[in-house]
C-alpha cells in the first residue's frame, strides 16, 4: 500500500501553516511535504513534526525571488554564488527536521544554452557534494511548460540521461505523475523504466491538479502499480483541493494508517 504525505503549501490552506500538521495527522497522514520552509524557524517546525508523529519528507531549496517569477538558481550561470549559499541554507533546515530528499529547481533557461547546461550540471555536482555527508539525497523534477513556461527542466528523458551521465550516488528523479501525464504521458510504462532512479513521487489529478480520482487517469490503477514495482517512498500529495481540503479527502479512505 503507497505511502502519502500531505503537502501543506497546497492541502490544509485553511489552517494557518503550524496548525496544518496536526490537521494532517489527525485524518490519517504520517508524513508532509511542502515548497519553502524558510520563512518559518526550522526549529518549529521541527517541533511541530515531533507533536504530531509526523515525518518531513521533501522540501525545496530556496527558489530565487518566488513572487517576482524566479523558479530556482540552479542553472542560472550568473547566480552561482547565491546558489551555493542557497543549498547551505537548506541543509540546514533538512538537517533540522530530518528531510531526506531535497528538490532542486532548475530556474527558467533554455536547455539548448550551452552556459544554462554547464551551471546546471555544475550545480547538481555541487548539491550532491554538499548533502552527501548528512545522507541527504537530490532530486530534480521535469515540470511542464503549461505550468511553468520556460522552465530548464521540462523534460523526463533528459532528466533521466542527465542523472546516468552524472552518476552521483544521491541524485535522484522526482517523478510527479501529473507533469508527467501533460508532458508525454505513458505513465505505468514510464514508472517501470525510471524506477531504479525515482527517489520521490507526487502525485494530482490531470488536468485541473485536483484531488486523486478527479481526472483523467485511473490513480487507484497508478497507486497499485507502484505497489507491484516496489516502490518504498512515500507519494507526495502535491494537489490542490477542489473545495476545502476535507471534503476531498474520500480518495485517501484505504490509505489511512
Amino acid at each position: 500500500m503507497p505511502k502519502f504525505a500531505a503537502n501543506l503549501t497546497m492541502m490544509f490552506t485553511e489552517w494557518a501553516f503550524f496548525d496544518r500538521f496536526k490537521a494532517a495527522a489527525d485524518v490519517g497522514f504520517d508524513a508532509v511535504e511542502f515548497l519553502f520552509p524558510y520563512e518559518h524557524p526550522a526549529s518549529r517546525i521541527a517541533k511541530e513534526l515531533s507533536r504530531n508523529g509526523l515525518n518531513q519528507v521533501l522540501f525545496n531549496l530556496p527558489p530565487g525571488d518566488w513572487a517576482k517569477g524566479e523558479r530556482g538558481l540552479a542553472a542560472l550561470p550568473e547566480r552561482e554564488e547565491e546558489f551555493r549559499k542557497s543549498v547551505q541554507i537548506a541543509v540546514d533546515y533538512a538537517v533540522e527536521v530530518k528531510a531526506p530528499t531535497l528538490h532542486m529547481m532548475s530556474g527558467l533557461a533554455d536547455k539548448a544554452d550551452r552556459r544554462a547546461l554547464e551551471a546546471y550540471r555544475k550545480a547538481i555536482e555541487f548539491a550532491c557534494a554538499a548533502t552527501a555527508p548528512y545522507g541527504i539525497s537530490i532530486v530534480i523534477e521535469p515540470i511542464n511548460a503549461r505550468d511553468m513556461p520556460g522552465y530548464f527542466l521540462n523534460d523526463f528523458n533528459f532528466a533521466a540521461n542527465l542523472i546516468a551521465d552524472l552518476a552521483l550516488p544521491n541524485l535522484k528523479l522526482q517523478y510527479d505523475i501529473y507533469h508527467r501525464q501533460i508532458i508525454h504521458g505513458d505513465v505505468m510504462k514510464s514508472l517501470e523504466k525510471y524506477m531504479p532512479i525515482i527517489g520521490h513521487v507526487q502525485v494530482a489529478s490531470v488536468p485541473k491538479r485536483n484531488e486523486p480520482l478527479t481526472g483523467e487517469l485511473n490513480d487507484t490503477r497508478i497507486f497499485h502499480h507502484l505497489d507491484a514495482l516496489g516502490y518504498q517512498g512515500f507519494v507526495g500529495c502535491e494537489y490542490r483541493p477542489a473545495h476545502a481540503t476535507l471534503v476531498g479527502l474520500d480518495w485517501f479512505k484505504p490509505y489511512r494508517k
